[in-house]
């Protein structure tokens, strides 16, 4: 057999775990010209349809502002009756309504939405455990079904966590750390409750808000959780010579907002692992769990008595941002998670949680490695994505009333790609514990058409950052990739080359040539790899300086070597 080393130069800093606190200065200011329409496809036989929307209101904090103006409802099918109520959590919900509307419909909701944040140093001396409360928040320390504050389980982890807190910043800020590196983000998970969210460390941004809700409620601090919507605009943090680029996806957001006696209530987002919300985040919807903020896009309807009919839709999301300016800047700060962690200055002294440091992998001398036998098979990679979901339909129908009410509440199933043949050029690392024999690279990828070829470089690493490239997999064409609906692996072969991966830091990049048209399914966060580990550039040119918040989707498969 013959064998290729791959010995690839890599900062010790690279594969030690070191704290990814950031703390951040400057602000964000825009004008959002929002719309979201709603198709709706009844049946011949569906008797009525009711929509309902929440009215998104004005909102001010310390770091995050929102301002609504001109506010449309538009039908294509005018509804017979309209009404407006407040719900118990003071929301403004409209409900439209039609009878027998035998025909498709849209629905739509627009808006200019003028948003602002102002990241500089918090003034606040809130102590922990919070006293002075407004009697108004005290609804925001109930326990619930999906944010179970009375649970021993939960109440034993928050006492862990806050054992030493004398302010209540440093309260919200260690529980949040602790989430941070704790869960990890999936599109799909089993349950959404806070305890379901403790136990198996996974969840979508509902487990993030109910799990961090829970922590808190039940140290005493009042959490409500909002509902709105993240708009696909990235933004920019400058960190010394490098620029840290964040992005979500456009569609349904769950995060919290937290009350302090002196602040009022301040908004977080767990998932996102922000101390503030951006101002890509528009808010519209709050209550205690997401099992209370049901009334934004929720459809109900009925049917002939016996009809299994069922009703179709889709909802699409467009902002136009007609101004948009940035100017933030972010130093690194030497405590807090392993993971990304971006917040604002503050007053309020605290003691600062050091993040423990692991020693990088040991590579194995050359004289062993010779030595090794490759028989037991290898896989290795952020894993965990929804194979073949069709992010078109994401709603699912629930049945109310024995059948009678059919119901689609809103979704927080979102599409998490990158188009990555374009004019910039992606990079993705991966770290390797075990000396490995590669045969394959997985890319979890969506073939939109076009025409061409596509392979996968692997890549030295040089200083943190991808290298020169060190080997290239076999060309596919574009001929073979599947063109249905949703996200697949595709393998890129290895085999022949007889690559020998030893214990250290890679990186790989997709090379392509003619006009493919190609998304590469990415996951919110860092589930795998270093915070500094997903990169991109102009394509062929230029310093890879500047990295992404999130992980794509990959596989390392092959043969680990074993003595």
């Amino acid at each position: 057999m013959r064998y290729l080393l791959i010995a690839f130069v890599v900062l010790l800093c690279s594969l030690i775990a070191t704290a990814e606190n950031y703390l951040l200065n400057g602000g964000q200011q825009s004008v959002i010209r929002y719309k979201m329409v709603q198709q709706i496809e009844p049946s011949s036989e569906t008797v009525t349809v009711d929509l309902t929307f929440v009215v998104p209101m004005d909102f001010r904090s310390e770091t995050y502002s929102q301002s609504i103006r001109n506010l449309t409802f538009d039908f294509s099918i005018a509804p017979q009756k309209k009404s407006e109520f407040r719900d118990d959590n003071g929301n403004l919900v409209r409900k439209f309504s039609w009878v027998r509307p035998g025909k498709a419909f849209k629905a739509s909701v627009s808006f200019e939405a003028t948003n602002s944040v102002q990241l500089k140093e918090i003034n606040t001396v809130s102590p922990f455990p919070p006293t002075g409360l407004d009697p108004a928040v005290n609804k925001y320390l109930q326990s619930t079904e999906q944010v179970p504050a009375d649970n021993p389980q939960i109440r034993r982890k928050s006492k862990e966590l806050l054992k030493d807190v004398k302010t209540q910043f440093e309260a919200v800020q260690r529980i949040l750390s602790w989430i941070i590196d704790h869960m990890q983000y999936v599109l799909t998970p089993e349950k959404y409750d806070a305890l379901y969210s403790l136990g198996t460390g996974k969840g979508n941004c509902q487990n993030y808000s109910h799990l961090a809700a829970a922590l808190m409620r039940a140290a005493g601090i009042p959490v409500r959780i909002v509902n709105g919507v993240t708009l696909k605009r990235p933004f920019d943090v400058r960190v010394g010579s490098n620029v840290l680029t964040l992005n979500m996806a456009q569609g349904r957001h769950s995060w919290i907002e937290v009350y302090f006696p002196d602040l009022g209530w301040m908004p977080f987002d767990p998932q996102q692992s922000e101390l503030f919300v951006s101002n890509r985040f528009i808010r519209v919807e709050v209550g205690r769990d997401n099992n209370e903020t049901v009334n934004d896009g929720l459809i109900r309807w009925t049917r002939k008595r016996g009809s299994k009919s069922k009703l179709s839709f889709t909802e699409t999301i467009e902002a136009d941002f007609v101004q948009d300016e940035i100017s933030l800047t972010g130093n690194r700060m030497q405590y807090g998670p392993r993971k990304l962690l971006l917040f604002p200055g503050i007053s309020s002294k605290f003691v600062a949680a050091k993040t423990p440091q692991e020693k990088p992998p040991v590579k194995p001398e050359a004289d062993i490695i010779r030595r090794f036998k490759y028989e037991k098979p290898f896989i290795y990679g952020n894993l965990e994505f929804p194979e073949g979901v069709n992010f078109a339909f994401p709603r699912e129908v629930q049945q109310t009333d024995h059948g009678k009410v059919q119901e689609m509440k809103r979704s927080f199933l979102v599409e998490t790609a990158e188009y990555v043949t374009s004019n910039r050029e992606y990079a993705q690392t991966f770290l390797l514990n075990e000396t490995v024999l590669l045969q394959k690279i997985g890319l979890a990828l969506h073939n939109f058409g076009g025409s061409g070829k596509v392979w996968v470089q692997l890549h030295e690493d040089q200083n943190g950052k991808p290298g020169p490239v060190a080997a290239k997999s076999k060309t596919i064409n574009l001929q073979y990739l599947k063109t249905v609906a949703g996200y697949y692996w595709i393998d890129f072969d290895f085999v022949d080359q007889k690559l020998i991966l030893t214990p250290d830091r890679y990186w790989m990049t997709l090379g392509f040539s003619g006009a493919p048209i190609i998304n590469w399914f990415y996951s919110y966060g860092k589930p795998v790899g270093p915070i500094d580990g997903t990169r991109y550039r102009p394509l062929n040119s230029g310093d890879w300086n500047r990295s992404l918040s999130y992980e794509f989707n990959y596989r390392i498969t092959g043969l680990k070597g074993t003595l």
